[in-house]
């Protein structure tokens, strides 16, 4: 252990020191706002039991109040000073969590007290993937989360995704495949037989199971994959196979270590003819995790992050399973081999059929990415309402969330989190209410792709700029956004790429697009502080851009469409896919604003107009040229926006607290006590370590 004299030689401050034994010895146990009602307290742990420098000679000097105050750097008391809340946190904590309020206060309380939940960096691929497993495993055994709530409680799936994502994503990640892709599909799409076998025991992880979907060759086309079911009228059995190198299942997880079946996506062959893809359910393991004969498991290895998913490849060497295997609610075969389906049309319709998980997958997608972006900036804010540097005088007194630079990157990023919030809880309630006559699901669909996009992109830009307006601190693992920023490229590209995504999105807008006369141009009225104004010119700049993107793919005609479509205008489809994402995302945030508590619409309506000058922001070139702004009012738009910017900073801690966070979920040392927490030897972890 290091003497007082020692840390000197080496460089360390002692004022430092000095104020953590002071710290030591006068712990305040909890962290509260004098307005109990405003802000949410926060449990301030005892600094005791940890590998602490040893600070005798540094004590004597504590008897002067001088030295005191001059040392007094306290993240906790900064924060509470930072800015009175405007609004009822608790109420803004309901209007967010939008359902299950009751349900997710008890989660977030397993999720904050259960030490297992304690985040561990500088360990084994094995132990990750071993820990994320218990980690799961300790939530099924407490009823949190069953396949189940498909039927009885569908918005506590991505109520669960949101907020399990916060501790740990790899967890999240294991548990939206067992749950909603390999448990919502045996229950979706199968039928009693399959209930009765696996419900329950995929409930307990006693049956862990893989969605095997994706293929090495076949990722975005999945409807051209080469897996087959080849039925034999003999024995009654499918015969499974991977007939080439570019057939094996791809990226499947819960496949390398954990999984018992495997739901194989393949080409049904009856008496030599394909009857489209449909879904078998094939034993990979045995319950001693013995892996069957006929398949083979390769694990995938490390990847840039979210190591505690295991990741698998799989081939099938003409294993047999019983006929009884077929997921058989919609299509079946019987013992001489007669096929049947109710589902109409061609054969991609039937893939369709039995794809369908996606959707509510890019549902869990979202609200896993919403999860992460929320904690990244409750994160980084508290941060930079608690790191001190230069002034006015040149001292070191000034957070770094007062200067512009910082306001500018963070409170964008913020607004924009409170709008897709607003917008995937109303793609929700319309993914889980659709008529059963199957009218509105088309808009459903392209919903719930445009907020996919949308979410997993925005967790990627803002773990990146809260790491970045972090400094160093955001390069420790410990702090969190390495991970965030991990969860956001698994977003971007699971459950469908999100620039292929969009591409759909915007084929179907553009069969039910309806050109309009637009709502605003540059020769009205422009008035940047009029929120109806500025939705207006998101909605002519979608019009527009749908207009442009329908006449040239008319010009184009039936032979050139492809390559007009692939070649020529991506540019175009993705801008007016995007468009219509956030034209959908800043109507739904002003509905909900509408319906809110008075008390919350002031700091909303802020928000409001933040996200909206942040959209014009970003692509005020294209307004400016297409004459739906002009050059005057578009050099107004960067004032405005960092004016706004100024009057949302002061409530963004408060905002932040609003999420519902403990800080026990964030558990990241920036979050906390930053400086208790570097005052000792701590070997970048935070378990063991009470700060």
């Amino acid at each position: 252990m290091l003497s007082a004299s020692a840390l000197v030689a080496r460089g360390f401050n002692r004022t430092l020191a000095t104020v953590s034994l002071r710290r030591a010895l006068c712990v305040e146990s909890i962290r509260s706002s004098s307005e109990a009602q405003n802000k949410q307290s926060q449990y301030r742990p005892n600094f005791h039991n940890t590998r602490s420098f040893s600070l005798s000679a540094a004590s004597a000097q504590l008897d002067s109040p001088k030295l005191q105050d001059e040392l007094e750097l306290d993240p906790y008391k900064l924060r509470d000073e930072w800015g009175k809340a405007s609004f009822d946190v608790s109420q803004m904590t309901f209007l967010l969590d939008h359902d299950n309020q009751e349900k997710r206060a008890k989660f977030r309380k397993i999720l904050s007290e259960d030490p297992l939940m304690t985040p561990k960096y500088n360990i084994s691929i094995d132990e990750e993937r071993e820990l994320a497993l218990k980690r799961l495993k300790k939530l099924c055994d407490q009823g949190f989360i069953s396949v189940l709530d498909f039927r009885n409680n569908p918005l506590w799936i991505f109520a669960a995704h949101e907020l399990a994502a916060v501790v740990d994503a790899a967890m999240t990640t294991k548990m939206t495949v067992q749950f909603n892709l390999f448990g919502g599909t045996v229950l979706k799409l199968g039928t009693e037989r399959h209930h009765d076998k696996l419900l329950k025991g995929i409930d307990t992880l006693e049956d862990v199971g893989c969605f095997g979907l994706t293929e090495l060759g076949y990722g975005n086309n999945a409807v051209q994959m080469e897996t087959t079911a080849t039925y034999d009228k003999e024995t009654e059995e499918f015969i499974v196979n991977t007939p080439t190198p570019l057939a094996q299942k791809y990226w499947i997880t819960n496949g390398a270590c954990h999984a018992h079946h495997v739901v194989v996506f393949s080409q049904l062959y009856i008496d030599g003819v394909n009857q489209g893809i449909h879904g078998v359910l094939v034993p990979i393991r045995d319950k001693d995790l013995n892996v069957m004969p006929g398949v083979q498991i390769h694990d995938m290895g490390h990847k840039m992050g979210l190591n505690g998913v295991d990741n698998a490849k799989f081939y099938f060497d003409n294993v047999r399973v019983p006929r009884e295997n077929l997921l058989n609610l919609s299509s079946d075969v019987a013992e001489d081999g007669t096929y049947t389906t109710k589902i109409k049309g061609s054969i991609r319709n039937r893939f369709l059929a039995v794809a369908d998980q996606l959707l509510s997958g890019r549902l869990c997608i979202a609200s896993m990415a919403q999860g992460a972006s929320k904690a990244c900036l409750a994160i980084a804010l508290r941060y930079s309402a608690t790191r001190l540097t230069v002034g006015p005088e040149g001292k070191s007194d000034t957070p770094i969330l007062k200067y512009q630079l910082q306001q500018n990157a963070l409170m964008p990023l913020l607004a924009i989190t409170y709008a897709i919030d607003f917008a995937l809880h109303y793609i929700k309630d319309c993914w889980a209410s659709q008529a059963t006559d199957g009218s509105d699901h088309a808009d459903v669909v392209t919903m719930c792709c445009v907020i996919k996009a949308i979410a997993g992109w925005h967790v990627s830009e803002t773990g990146g700029t809260c790491r970045e307006r972090c400094g160093g601190q955001g390069y420790l693992s410990c702090n969190k956004f390495g991970i965030d920023l991990a969860l956001s490229h698994a977003c971007m590209t699971a459950e469908g790429d999100n620039s292929v995504l969009m591409q759909k999105v915007a084929t179907e807008r553009l069969m039910v697009f309806k050109p309009v006369k637009d709502q605003g141009t540059a020769s009205d009225g422009a008035d940047l502080s009029d929120r109806t104004y500025l939705q207006a010119l998101l909605k002519s700049r979608e019009n527009r851009l749908f207009t442009s993107l329908g006449k040239k793919m008319m010009k184009a005609g039936k032979e050139g469409r492809f390559d007009t479509w692939m070649f020529q205008e991506q540019d175009l489809v993705q801008a007016a896919a995007r468009s219509y994402g956030e034209r959908l995302i800043s109507e739904c945030f002003g509905v909900a604003l509408d319906k809110a508590d008075p008390g919350l619409q002031p700091v909303l309506k802020k928000l409001h107009h933040l996200y909206q000058m942040t959209v014009i922001k970003r692509d005020l070139g294209y307004f400016a040229t297409s004459g739906l702004m002009s050059a005057e009012t578009g050099a107004e738009v960067g004032k405005v926006t960092a004016d706004l910017c100024r009057e949302v900073a002061p409530q963004a801690l408060a905002l932040c607290d609003a999420f519902g966070f403990t800080d026990e979920m964030l558990n990241a040392p920036i979050a906390r006590d930053w400086v208790r927490y570097n005052a000792i030897d701590n070997e970048g972890e935070v378990e063991g370590v009470e700060y």
